[in-house]
């Protein structure tokens, strides 16, 4: 097959060897560890790992994310060479190995609140619900043990956060005797109140833990409870 010219007398000029010498000038003007060290103080600024959009977006940043691809291949190599986790793209692989990792940080059990607290090195806990159902069995299969009272208090928050949805508000324990006679799939009202010890205001803390879940996977929830 033969070349196709280039439209343009200027670029059908150009010296290929030229051309590539100076290309080469030009990435060489950032090392690998200073676009590593862009990226991790862009996810400091955001408190999450950037999309290229946010990479591209930040003033401090000095880096086009063109050349972090150039330099590292693909945009989602640089981050996880930066120690940055891909948002749209870990493996389950990569998720089981990033709670073992910060288990050994803490030398325990990881917990929802040790992964908020590290937005940015971290995936979101909602990441971790959606690939495993829930995070008490991302911590199951990365090998920790987990009580399973907590493994009912995540399944409650779970199926409270899905009926807050359908109902428009935060569930009342009237809407949850409701919910639970037409489906039995659910713990019982009585079951997630004595997970409070039955202490005053149980069940307004239980709506606390719905509605930190729901806010948290992206659902806006307004003072008096109701669910957008």
């Amino acid at each position: 097959m033969v070349a196709r010219k280039p439209r343009y007398r200027a670029i059908a000029a150009i010296d290929p060897e030229a051309l590539a010498s100076f290309q080469a000038g030009i990435r060489k003007r950032y090392s690998d560890e200073q676009i590593l060290a862009e990226l991790r103080a862009c996810a400091e600024r955001l408190g999450r790992s950037p999309t290229m959009k946010e990479f591209a977006a930040d003033p401090e940043t000095k880096v086009h994310p063109q050349t972090v691809i150039e330099h590292f291949g693909t945009w989602n190599a640089a981050k996880r060479a930066a120690g940055l986790v891909p948002r749209r793209f870990a493996t389950r692989e990569e998720l089981v190995g990033l709670l073992r990792k910060l288990g050994d940080e803490l030398g325990r059990t990881p917990t929802a609140r040790d992964i908020d607290e590290r937005r940015g090195t971290m995936p979101s806990k909602s990441l971790y619900w959606h690939t495993f159902g829930s995070l008490s069995n991302a911590l199951r299969e990365a090998g920790f043990d987990v009580a399973v009272g907590e493994e009912r208090l995540e399944r409650a928050v779970e199926q409270g956060a899905a009926l807050a949805r359908r109902l428009g508000r935060l569930p009342k324990f009237g809407d949850w005797q409701e919910a639970r006679r037409a489906d039995e799939s659910m713990l019982t009202e009585w079951q997630v109140y004595r997970m409070f010890d039955s202490r005053r205001g149980a069940w307004s803390t239980f709506q606390y833990l719905v509605r930190e879940r729901l806010v948290d996977e992206g659902t806006a929830v307004a003072p008096d409870g109701s669910v957008g």
